[in-house]
Order: C-alpha cells, then sequence, then structure tokens
C-alpha cells in the first residue's frame, strides 16, 4: 500500500472513530462491519456472531464488487444482498489482502460520499 493510500484509511479510521465512538479503536474489521451496516440497511442494533459474520462477508463482497470478484445478484426476502464470485483472490501474502481490503475500503467510502478524507 503506497504512503498516500496508507494515510487515506487512517483518515478514514479517525473520521468513523469520531462518528461512531465507542472504547475501542477502529480497525479494518470494524469499517467492514459498518459498511455491511450500511449495505443491508438495517440499522444499528444487536446482530448475533453468525450476522456479523455476514454483514462482513456481504462488506468484502460490496467493496471487492469495483474490482471485479464479485458481482451483485439480489437481495433476499430479508433485505440481505447476495453475490455471485466472478474470480478468485490471486494469491497474495496476507499484508497484500489486508491492503487490497483497506483501499477498496477508503474507495468505497469516498465514492459513496459517506465520509471527507481530506480534512
Amino acid at each position: 500500500m503506497d504512503h498516500a493510500m496508507a494515510m487515506q484509511f487512517h483518515s478514514l479510521l479517525k473520521k468513523l472513530g469520531e462518528k461512531f465512538g465507542g472504547d475501542g479503536e477502529m480497525d479494518l474489521n470494524s469499517v467492514l462491519f459498518i459498511i455491511g451496516v450500511q449495505e443491508v440497511g438495517k440499522g444499528y442494533r444487536k446482530y448475533s456472531k453468525d450476522e456479523k459474520m455476514n454483514l462482513m462477508h456481504v462488506a468484502i463482497c460490496t467493496i471487492l464488487e469495483p474490482y471485479g470478484f464479485y458481482k451483485f445478484r439480489e437481495n433476499d426476502p430479508d433485505g440481505w444482498p447476495h453475490f455471485d464470485k466472478v474470480k478468485n483472490l490471486p494469491a497474495i501474502e496476507l499484508k497484500e489482502q489486508e491492503d487490497l481490503l483497506k483501499e477498496a475500503a477508503v474507495n468505497y467510502f469516498l465514492e459513496n460520499k459517506l465520509v471527507d478524507l481530506e480534512g
């Protein structure tokens, strides 16, 4: 991950931390959870462990869709989005996978105008 993208991700963590508070530090998993909640549209509520995992899966599919890895198929009757895998992620190191998700998360927030990372 280049320096500019790393700074944007750090800025994203800071902005989301200010917005959502909490006593813990924001990290990539927190960002994925927030994206999943946004995409499912059920708002803030208690989620079961399975629902949290599903929210993170929705987030990963959503943010990797522009990269051609997933394609949105449909929402089920409960409003949960479903995706088809288009292609596998390349065989890259764990750190590179994490960097790809961080970059994709930053792009998601910028493209959807959900946060201003400039200030």
